[in-house]
């Protein structure tokens, strides 16, 4: 990887896309570290210094800490990244879209349309609903310091549009990666939150036990193996073009085969995951922690030791990845984009038996990636049960979701700057031969 990096440096063209990615992370970094107008900067600071555990570190992953800061940039990519799952869910079941889907790039744009309109109202959802819990002193439990200067309807207005605003440009910031740097930008810019937080999630490690820190990094080592194994993991199934003779030209005749990942859904489950059991702590801080309902919330859902909790996050990964694989991967269009194509699995007649192959054998696939995935997202909770310690489940550095993220956008990442590489390499080689011919 080290190596690939190098050469890409080397070029010119590679090397401005990734120093303009690398620019555009920084930029991103110091939108999410600049507070929004009106926020009593040096009251936040005291409070998320003394408060660990619950809510407010699941916030801290899933923000880079900006939304604890309540800074420009604090709802960070998250807007839209629900927005796309959304839409993504809605365009399986709304005619409509799917028919946009199939038109090409036209109708790809217009989906992008709707799902920056979708950020933007998700956007204002989640910054009035911070800003009144900010407003309410509810962020930080033990904190009772006002978080804001003005806690007036003037104010509050400020601070939110400055929010939505900052997600609108985080949105752009994305795209810009995109379009003229290195990956893809949304993925880039979740990749940054995660990292950021990184260092102070081993701090907190190192405060309990030192030695835990050493046996936790090279036990790092190996879960980074692994994870990069079962990303890497694929069912290969060989397809065989048949030949066609169109006009006095023959095509087809090749052999080739369609790769099928055991972790097909990706990250996505996790996220669903965790979002849903966010909602029963965010219902607790709102209900200030009392009443029945309040107590038996938090004993069940809030405490990530509790068997009920661990049940319930194994089977929500597991049925999030079956129904995200169900709706991402489609064998009646494979099997009849085959079919169109003289493509059939050897064996295998083409059309409804191979689409029926292609579902058996992802739903085979899909067992194993699921609980790969929740055995993943357990050892945060392996961890709290060894350590003894409540701010270890939610901020221990090698958790499921920021293992995944890490690894999965750098293999993707490092493929992309490969890819880059090899097609100037094969550019250059060809330039050379018809100027030697």
């Amino acid at each position: 990887m080290l190596s690939v990096l190098v050469r890409a440096f080397r070029v010119a063209d590679l090397r401005k896309k990734m120093l303009f990615t690398l620019a555009v992370m920084v930029l991103f970094r110091f939108g999410q570290v600049l507070p929004a107008p009106g926020v009593n900067v040096v009251a936040v600071r005291e409070c998320l210094s003394g408060t660990r555990g619950g809510l407010v570190d699941l916030l801290q992953l899933f923000s880079g800490g900006a939304m604890l800061k309540l800074s420009v940039f604090a709802l960070g990519i998250m807007p839209y990244i629900t927005a796309s799952i959304v839409v993504q869910l809605l365009t399986v079941m709304i005619p409509r879209l799917e028919a946009l889907r199939k038109e090409g790039q036209q109708g790809q744009a217009k989906i992008t349309q709707y799902t920056r309109y979708l950020t933007v109202a998700l956007a204002v959802l989640n910054a009035t609903t911070v800003v009144s819990l900010a407003r309410a002193g509810r962020i930080f439990p033990n904190c009772t310091r006002p978080l804001l200067h003005d806690q007036g309807p003037l104010a509050v207005v400020v601070i939110v549009a400055t929010m939505v605003a900052g997600t609108s440009v985080v949105m752009w910031l994305g795209e810009l990666i995109t379009e003229r740097g290195i990956g893809n930008g949304m993925s880039i810019l979740i990749f940054t939150q995660v990292i950021a937080v990184f260092p102070s999630y081993v701090s907190n490690i190192f405060a309990v036990s030192p030695l835990a820190v050493a046996v936790m990094l090279v036990a790092g080592v190996f879960l980074v193996a692994a994870v990069v194994f079962m990303e890497q993991a694929q069912r290969r199934i060989p397809v065989q073009y048949a030949k066609r003779v169109v006009g006095r030209r023959m095509y087809g005749g090749t052999s080739t085969y369609l790769p099928l990942k055991v972790n097909q859904a990706g990250i996505v489950p996790v996220i669903f995951t965790s979002s849903l059991l966010f909602l029963p702590q965010l219902a607790t801080q709102l209900m200030g922690g009392t009443g029945p309902v309040a107590e038996w919330l938090a004993r069940y859902l809030v405490s990530g030791d509790h068997p009920v909790y661990i049940t319930a996050y194994l089977l929500l990964i597991a049925v999030f990845t079956y129904f995200y694989v169900s709706i991402t991967f489609n064998p009646e269009e494979v099997a009849e984009n085959m079919k169109q194509y003289s493509g059939f699995v050897p064996g295998i007649r083409p059309g409804r038996p191979t689409a029926d192959y292609l579902r058996y054998v992802l739903s085979r696939l899909t067992a194993p990636g699921a609980a790969y995935l929740g055995t993943l997202s357990l050892i945060p909770i392996i961890a709290f049960v060894i350590l003894r310690d409540p701010s270890t489940q939610q901020n221990f550095p090698f958790g499921g979701t920021t293992i995944l993220i890490m690894v999965g956008v750098g293999l993707d990442t490092v493929k992309q700057i490969e890819a880059q590489v090899e097609q100037r390499t094969y550019k250059g080689f060809l330039r050379g031969s018809s100027t030697r011919i």
